[in-house]
């Protein structure tokens, strides 16, 4: 598309064809405004703003790869590089589809009709520095606020999303990318993934393994700054509020940070000058080093039942109620944090998400007689796992002691939970020679109360094997202890 017609489509919510349809129409002898009218795509800007609203054309949704990848995208060799970039293009486009697929809808008449969306129109930019000029592989991909659906008389007609829903599945689909991304990367050049703590008590970020922290902290320099000024406002808050911010209030604080130290835009330079030539001698040859010995210890199957507890008792512990979205992001990030980046099978986040819904979780969500009936995702559930007691962790390097955070309380209830669930089976068995049922059947088959044996290769239950614990694992079984 040309630039005119970018400026049509997400400027000014007509067509990209406009100019040559109001002038067909002009010819024809229509007036002026009935042409410009026969361009607009849905509800006109001028009504919007008429309204004294401000019209919103398109969504923003940004999709990067974690600080390791960044590195390895920079200062690895053209093959790795090509390898990244092709795992970032395909995740951000799983994402999208995701969203596209299983999340978008059409909305009119204020919401009490409501549609599928065929498509997305989406237009995605490719940027590869940041603010301070440092190399940063990231797109932002413009979702456009007008999608067709179906009218009364079968005729194709304009309208908006429901902006709402979407946003509220923006994390999910950032675990989905996450996932996705690292996955390929791992399984394409030998890699493994490793969690880092970035925050004390709050949930690791799953990096690549054999990246040094110090290459990480040149390529989040930005990151360093609003990482600075966030203590001072999360110090601020405690002492306003006496009780460490919630995932909310956390998120709130983290847009501040980010807003304050938000510096002016650099004049972008050529690739071949932002990248250079390679810089750390083996790099790519540690990471795969370090990638084999975490491959080496952790399996490539993942216990469904122990999985789901996990699942459901983090979100619970910290959001207390929770939706659908929430449980399947949970369970992306269970899945990088338990494989490390090995492959799995399609639908298994899916699967874990309806297994910890089912077995754990109790809707809380009351239909209203008389009232619409709540879609799937519009409804919420609670659990009944104990609460673990807060405690105190000691500071390092001069920092006072702190309260253990919701994160770590979570671990600890699900390590309760899978300890008793592994206390309760029965010694294994001998194994037959019957074949294991595909993750696919057991991920679209209607029956989640099923047993053990139903579950599928990369989903099975592992009697007596723990799993790879992340450090606020390991910190949570020794309080346990």
């Amino acid at each position: 598309m040309s630039e005119r017609q970018l400026e049509l489509l997400f400027g000014q919510g007509r067509h990209p064809d406009a100019d040559r349809i109001e002038r067909g129409l002009l010819d024809d002898g229509a007036d002026p405004a009935t042409a410009r009218l026969a361009t607009v795509l849905g509800q006109p800007i001028e009504e919007i703003e008429a309204r004294k609203q401000t019209p919103l054309l398109a969504l923003d949704f940004s999709y990067r790869p974690q600080a390791s990848l960044i590195v390895l995208w920079a200062l690895g060799d053209a093959h790795t590089r090509r390898v990244i970039e092709r795992a970032h293009e395909r995740a951000v486009a799983q994402a999208l589809r995701w969203l596209e697929d299983e999340v978008a809808e059409t909305r009119w008449s204020s919401g009490r009709g409501r549609a599928k969306t065929p498509a997305f129109v989406v237009a995605a930019f490719r940027h590869y520095d940041n603010r301070d000029g440092f190399p940063f592989l990231h797109d932002h991909c413009l979702i456009l606020n007008r999608v067709q659906r179906r009218g009364e008389d079968g005729e194709p007609v304009w309208g908006a999303l429901d902006t709402r829903r979407l946003y509220r599945h923006v994390v999910a689909a950032g675990t989905l990318y996450t996932l996705t991304m690292t996955t390929e990367v791992c399984e394409e050049l030998g890699l493994a993934a490793a969690p880092r703590e970035v925050t004390p008590g709050l949930r690791p970020v799953m990096e690549i393994a054999g990246v040094d922290q110090v290459l990480i902290a040149w390529s989040s320099t930005r990151r360093q700054r609003i990482e600075d000024v966030l203590e001072g406002l999360t110090y601020t808050y405690v002492q306003e509020y006496g009780r460490l911010p919630g995932e909310k209030a956390r998120h709130g604080l983290g847009w501040w940070a980010a807003q304050d130290t938000r510096p002016e835009k650099k004049t972008p330079r050529p690739l071949k000058q932002l990248l250079g030539r390679q810089m750390v001698d083996g790099l790519l040859e540690r990471c795969r080093t370090a990638g084999a010995a975490i491959r080496a210890r952790v399996d490539p199957h993942v216990d469904a039942v122990l999985a789901a507890v996990d699942v459901a008792a983090v979100v619970f512990t910290v959001r207390g109620k929770f939706a659908r979205r929430h449980v399947l992001a949970e369970a992306r990030r269970h899945l990088l944090e338990t494989l490390r980046g090995q492959e799995f099978s399609r639908g298994l986040d899916d699967y874990i998400a309806n297994r910890a819904l089912a077995a754990h979780g109790r809707q809380s969500t009351v239909v209203q007689p008389g009232r619409r009936t709540p879609a799937v995702d519009q409804l919420f559930y609670t659990a009944d796992f104990a609460e673990p007691d807060r405690w105190w962790i000691a500071g390092t390097d001069g920092k006072p002691p702190r309260e253990s955070s919701w994160y770590e309380r979570a671990r600890v209830a699900s390590l309760a939970v899978q300890n008793a669930i592994r206390a309760a089976r029965p010694a294994p068995a001998a194994q037959d020679d019957a074949p294991a049922a595909t993750a696919m059947d057991a991920a679209h088959s209607g029956d989640h109360q099923h047993d053990r044996t139903s579950d599928a290769p990369h989903a099975v239950d592992l009697t007596g094997r723990d799993a790879a614990l992340t450090p606020a694992q390991r910190a949570a079984a020794i309080h346990t202890h």
